[in-house]
């Protein structure tokens, strides 16, 4: 399908690259019950730039698109993949000066059988990541790969809400339900992406922008508030501590905790247990109108 982006463009090292506003791929995957962890790959048609290589489905941006909003769009172009049931994870940008190529990754529950849905796919197919460099690969995904075999996590923040509530000057101790009602309703502001990981979690995940899940755990006089989309609220029975702890003790294989908290007690008991670990101010940064 035509659009504005279509056409060749290049960057500061004099190299030509096919989207004129730079290009993105959706790397969805899914890790099933034999914890096998698949990612959709498309064959490139042979008359086309890359023909019979293997790699993401994508291609060029439009001058009025972000770079998840044209991986999508190209993904459900070029196969029968139902992009509306990927849940996104981060994006990692390749940046080659003055055009680059957003990689989006993202998770499904179910692994359908998807199928070419237009003449740029030879062929689509799920492919156990251990297999992925056995396959003639599309030059840059094959650069791109090593640095994207480490994006198969979920990123899970996990709030002590009393804990960052009282690092906030707006009246929380007279009305704790109401403080911790609008927090969680801050917490909405990162549907549309975290910049910025703290550098023991940047080391882990391979996002320059990250779509984390967010669980804002409550206790005391603030029980009762209920949970909204994209913010799922965890009410402690007794320990807002105590369920924390619980929540990040044994993560799945492909969840990535970060607790966000200033209790240095509690700080050193989400470590034991391997999970991450920053601040309120982090977080507040990004929540805080400016």
């Amino acid at each position: 399908m035509g659009g504005d982006g279509d056409g060749w463009g290049r960057c500061e090292l004099g190299h030509t690259h096919w989207g004129r506003f730079g290009a993105s791929g959706l790397l969805p995957f899914h890790r099933g019950k034999d914890d096998v962890v698949r990612v959709l790959l498309q064959q490139r048609a042979w008359w086309g730039l890359g023909g019979g290589t293997w790699g993401m489905f994508g291609g060029a941006r439009h001058s009025h698109e972000d770079p998840v909003t044209a991986a999508l769009r190209e993904t459900a172009e070029e196969c029968t993949l139902d992009v509306t049931t990927v849940r996104l994870h981060g994006v990692s940008t390749e940046d080659h000066g003055g055009w680059d190529f957003a990689s989006v990754v993202g998770s499904v529950v179910r692994m359908p059988d998807v199928r070419p849905a237009s003449m740029e796919t030879r062929k689509a197919a799920w492919v156990p990541v251990e297999n992925v460099t056995g396959k003639r690969l599309f030059e840059p995904f094959a650069r791109s790969w090593p640095r994207l075999r480490l994006a198969m996590t979920r990123l899970v923040l996990v709030v002590d809400a009393a804990n960052v509530v009282g690092a906030r000057a707006d009246g929380w101790w007279k009305d704790r339900v109401g403080a911790n009602t609008r927090l969680r309703d801050d917490l909405k502001r990162l549907d549309d992406g975290v910049t910025g990981l703290p550098e023991n979690v940047a080391a882990l995940l391979p996002f320059d922008r990250s779509f984390p899940e967010v669980v804002l755990v409550v206790e005391g006089a603030a029980r009762g508030i209920e949970s909204v989309p994209g913010v799922d609220v965890v009410t402690a029975p007794r320990s807002g501590d105590d369920q924390i702890v619980d929540l990040v003790r044994d993560p799945a294989p492909d969840v990535t905790y970060l607790v966000v908290t200033a209790d240095r007690e509690l700080r050193e008991r989400c470590v034991r247990e391997g999970a991450a670990v920053t601040g309120p101010r982090w977080l507040l940064d990004r929540i805080t109108p400016h």
